[in-house]
């Protein structure tokens, strides 16, 4: 029978991921979906200490920022219409008291600094080339925050000005981590506000500049969810109702791939008994107090205590605290 589709065929890597590893993620809003299924299953991540980044400049000021644990102070900060901005961060760290914005900062920078010493793998995304410079500030910005267009410069990076940033940036991250991995791949997600042509030209400058840092640094590798979008799931009921975001039933398509590239088969078994722990929680009975439901929870807490006392980094409380609320 004829094959009516491409898929992309992916070997298993050679270094895995172990359940206990420390997963540090920064990019795009892919990102947070990848990790959101990291978290999920209870494994160790730090997501987007900053926000969703789109662009390489942007992931590579904050780490700067991170390696060096610099706190914010005032002069970082903008009023804008009553509200407290960083051209730096997302506008999720946006509010209208300065002092809890530079709290909430400040605390994550901290948090990502000491996370960052010890994380195993670093999942870098890519969403543009396309960099928004502010005119009065000479700062490339993470996020205009709906300031007016004429106060910024744009231009799309090169690829050389890409390598050049992230050879220096990589060369920073081993030498306080020797034993990191760096796992990068570009977003999925198309940016039509730049253009059709003009997100071509983003996204291939993209795919250009990680081929030439993966070939230049032994510690990083190259996750294609890019190509697993536009090549495997060239199908637009794969998106969301806009068109550019890929579905959650894609998104699901992408993260097994990653996973069966990725995860180790003890990963995965730990990976299949969490996700099942965690689908018996959310199960509501008719009848709770049933002998049958009740020998169901009793049964899931023994699972939930032998996975704690196998894997002692693994919390389960909130799993085990539904469990034994259920028992009559």
């Amino acid at each position: 029978m004829q094959n009516f589709r491409t898929t992309l065929e992916l070997k298993k890597e050679q270094h895995s991921i172990n359940f206990n590893d420390r997963i540090m993620l920064m990019g795009s809003c892919f990102t947070e979906n990848i990790g959101a299924k990291l978290g999920y299953v209870k494994m160790q991540t730090e997501i987007n200490p900053f926000g969703i980044l789109y662009n390489p400049v942007s992931i590579a000021n904050s780490f700067n920022f991170i390696l060096n644990d610099i706190n914010f102070t005032e002069k970082e900060l903008f009023n804008e219409s009553g509200i407290w901005h960083s051209f730096y961060h997302h506008s999720r760290f946006s509010g209208l008291n300065k002092d809890t914005v530079l709290q909430n900062i400040n605390n994550r920078i901290s948090k990502a600094s000491l996370f960052l010493n010890s994380t195993n793998y670093l999942i870098l995304t890519f969403g543009t080339a396309w960099i928004y410079e502010h005119i009065s500030s000479n700062k490339i910005v993470s996020n205009c925050h709906k300031i007016p267009a004429r106060e910024f410069s744009r231009r799309r990076l090169t690829v050389l000005e890409i390598c050049k940033i992230y050879n220096e940036l990589i060369e920073k991250i081993t030498a306080t981590n020797h034993d990191i991995k760096i796992i990068f791949t570009v977003s999925p997600v198309r940016h039509m506000k730049d253009g059709s042509i003009e997100n071509q030209l983003s996204k291939s400058t993209l795919l250009l500049a990680v081929n030439e840092i993966i070939r230049n640094n032994d510690n990083c590798f190259y996750f294609p969810s890019y190509e697993i979008m536009m090549d495997d799931l060239r199908d637009y009921r794969f998106y969301e109702a806009d068109m550019i975001h890929p579905s959650a039933q894609a998104v699901e398509y992408i993260w097994r791939i990653f996973t069966d590239t990725w995860f180790n088969d003890n990963t995965e078994s730990i990976f299949n008994e969490i996700d099942k722990l965690k689908k018996a929680a959310l199960h509501k009975p008719f009848q709770p107090q049933a002998p049958a439901h009740q020998q169901f929870i009793k049964k899931q807490l023994e699972k939930v205590n032998a996975l704690q006392n196998r894997y002692s980094f693994i919390n389960l409380t909130e799993e085990e605290e539904i469990f034994t609320s259920q028992i009559i």
